[in-house]
């Protein structure tokens, strides 16, 4: 910012306002008063410039002339918005390692809903509990003292992170507790017992079913099987969000078996990331948004989101089919060595990466320490710098890594990318993780998108692109999201409303990660509030966390 956009009440100490911002609730002054700001509600309506007075967690006034407030900010060149929520998330367990939440709150996040892609955090067996509470114990000193999704939320409860958090249950976490990590169709005892489990989840406070078809175990279910398993949404009005089981040759058939899964089970359905990888699918994307739309005008409420870059992220063992990575990790790797399957896999691998043009689309995101030089590095590139195959080095990474390794892949087009954004079902999401640029969570390459989703929507697609308006991208990853999820309260600047908010310049907003460099923050996010809390002040964390565990609408 060119200036300092803060004014202190006289008579109250920035201390005293800091420490105890709920001292006033129930007098005539406000706990904070946001003046001067052009505010965009969530609702898609222009901006429109009036006051907005907060106590408490709540928004209690909108409006001109708004009485003196014992904290005030003066936000004049800014614009207002609801907190954004990012409705595909991957901060999860990242959020007790760095209870700041850095690469989230900074880019005007305040709501993550994770849990996505059929991975949410448990339900675990007790041999994958005490793995994950050991690894995270050694590697972080964090604590894992729950193992399953609403033990999660109570946990977000007790640790107050700068975000509030939401979460799905995640198909694959059932499958792999009631089932294991085989390929097989789950028995009607076992089907029931996944039902059973995730009817305890959504009770517990879980705001929708989540699948990850393209990885294991989580794609080893059928139709049938998701079918079964989202007919326990019916009635709760949660979605059924689903990475589908193809994103590239097999697009519209994945997009048709989604479909068929909410239409058959009664419920809503959220696809997730939606993309057309590869140039010889960039086509399809039209194709997929007449099929949704015409879904959507049969009675399917299906909406889908997408985040603003033309790569995905994933892992190398995504280049494989999941058939390979039945059994876990360990049965995935023997494969490589056994004549029988090992040319297969090859086969398969050359055509994934064919499909993205070649092996600089490949871009080595995480590794273990002892294989750090290939972090951030495009694999084409590394193998020929080591004289090497780049299949050879790819299946040399995984085995070193235990078959751990995380990839980006550079694969989908721009002009796509501009008009999935801008469609009317379209919400935007980062698809990504939270990190910071000191301490474990600076480690690795990760995507850009954990650092800039919502900056980058905002300044390169509406400002610099034009795809769509400001009003309608605040809609996107406001309004939209929190329906979507049936969170009331949230997503909107209204009376009554829960007091989250950003405060940006819609003139300079824009994100700074890059895929060589990714670890930094975003620029023109000048002001965050959670629940009535600033957090994001001038630009800078406050220290301040007033996040919490938000439960959706069937908790009981």
């Amino acid at each position: 910012m060119k200036r300092r956009r803060f004014v202190r009440v006289a008579g109250l100490g920035g201390a005293a306002s800091l420490m105890a911002p709920s001292l006033l609730v129930g007098r005539e002054r406000a706990d904070l008063v946001l003046r001067g700001a052009v505010v965009f509600d969530g609702t898609g309506a222009p901006g429109r410039e009036v006051d907005v007075a907060a106590s408490g967690d709540r928004i209690t006034a909108v409006g001109h002339g708004l009485p003196a407030g014992a904290e005030e900010l003066d936000l004049r060149g800014l614009a207002l918005a609801p907190g954004f929520i990012d409705i595909h998330s991957h901060a999860d367990l990242s959020l007790l390692v760095n209870p700041n939440a850095e690469s989230r709150i900074r880019q005007g996040v305040t709501t993550e809903v994770v849990g996505q892609d059929g991975g949410s955090v448990g339900p675990w067996s007790d041999a994958h509990f005490e793995a994950t509470r050991d690894r995270y114990r050694s590697r972080y000193g964090v604590e894992i003292d729950f193992r399953d999704p609403a033990g999660f939320l109570h946990r977000m409860d007790r640790e107050r992170v700068a975000v509030n958090v939401a979460t799905m249950v995640g198909n694959g976490a059932l499958r792999a507790y009631v089932v294991g990590h085989e390929d097989r169709p789950a028995t009607p005892g076992e089907l029931e017992r996944m039902r059973a489990v995730l009817a305890e989840q959504i009770r517990g406070g879980c705001v929708g079913l989540s699948s990850g078809l393209e990885y294991a175990p989580s794609g080893f279910a059928d139709a049938r099987e998701l079918v079964a398993l989202a007919e326990v949404l019916q009635g709760t009005g949660l979605p059924y969000a689903t990475h589908m089981r193809n994103e590239d040759d097999a697009l519209l058939g994945a997009i048709e078996e989604a479909i068929h899964v909410a239409k058959l089970a009664g419920v809503p359905l959220q696809i997730s990331h939606l993309k057309a990888q590869g140039a010889r699918n960039y086509w399809k994307a039209a194709a997929a948004l007449d099929l949704m739309g015409r879904a959507r005008a049969e009675g399917v409420d299906v909406h889908f989101d997408r985040y603003p870059y033309t790569a995905y992220a994933t892992g190398l063992a995504n280049l494989f089919p999941a058939s390979a990575r039945a059994g876990g990790s360990e049965a995935f790797l023997r494969r490589f060595r056994d004549p029988d399957t090992a040319a297969a896999l090859e086969r398969h691998a050359r055509e994934k990466v064919a499909l993205l043009g070649d092996w600089d689309a490949v871009q080595i995101s995480s590794t273990n320490e002892a294989t750090a030089w290939a972090r951030g590095r495009r694999l084409g590139e590394l193998a020929r710098e080591r004289g090497q195959d780049p299949y050879a080095l790819a299946v040399e990474l995984l085995v070193a890594n235990g078959g751990s390794v995380g990839m980006i892949g550079h694969g989908m087009s721009e002009a796509n990318t501009e008009r999935v954004l801008a469609h009317p079902l379209a919400m935007a999401c980062s698809d990504g993780g939270a990190y910071a640029p000191y301490g474990p969570l600076s480690a690795g390459s990760p995507h850009p998108r954990g650092y800039g989703t919502f900056p980058r929507l905002l300044g390169r697609y509406v400002r610099q692109r034009r795809a769509l308006t400001l009003e309608a991208a605040v809609h996107k990853i406001t309004q939209m999201p929190a329906r979507k999820l049936r969170l009331p309260g949230r997503g909107v600047i209204e009376v009554g409303a829960y007091a989250d908010l950003v405060a940006f310049d819609p003139e300079t907003v824009i994100d700074r990660a890059t895929f060589e460099n990714p670890h930094q923050y975003p620029e023109g996010i000048e002001v965050v509030v959670v629940n009535g809390v600033v957090t994001i002040r001038d630009g800078e964390h406050t220290g301040r966390r007033a996040g919490r565990a938000i439960r959706g609408a069937a908790a009981g």
